[in-house]
């Protein structure tokens, strides 16, 4: 089942920059094959349900041997079975309508 998910990966205990351990979730997911679009706070995520949690949990080990001790992360993700629709699609389709394309 595909997913689209929408997540933050806060590591705790480090510092204040946490970007490294940020770099490393990217590689990860990259390596899965996953669809990624990362943002100023978190990661848009695309691709299989499974493949999706495992990146996800894969993150979390990687950055506990980075040496956070705590690592704090906040999910939203859906799924849809009516049609196949990705990330982009999502977001034509509100560009369109503020574009005035489309009439709703």
């Amino acid at each position: 089942m595909k997913v689209i998910a929408d997540v933050s990966i806060v590591p705790m205990g480090v510092g204040v920059s946490v970007s490294k351990y940020i770099a490393e979730c990217q590689k990860i997911f990259k390596e899965a094959g996953l669809k990624t679009k990362m943002h100023s706070y978190g990661t848009n995520i695309e691709g299989e349900w499974d493949e999706v949690f495992a990146a996800i949990k894969k993150c979390h080990e990687v950055i506990h041997k980075m040496g956070a001790p705590r690592i704090s992360s906040n999910m939203r993700f859906g799924t849809r079975i009516d049609k196949e629709q990705t990330m982009d699609d999502k977001i034509k389709s509100v560009e369109e309508k503020l574009s005035g394309d489309i009439i709703v």
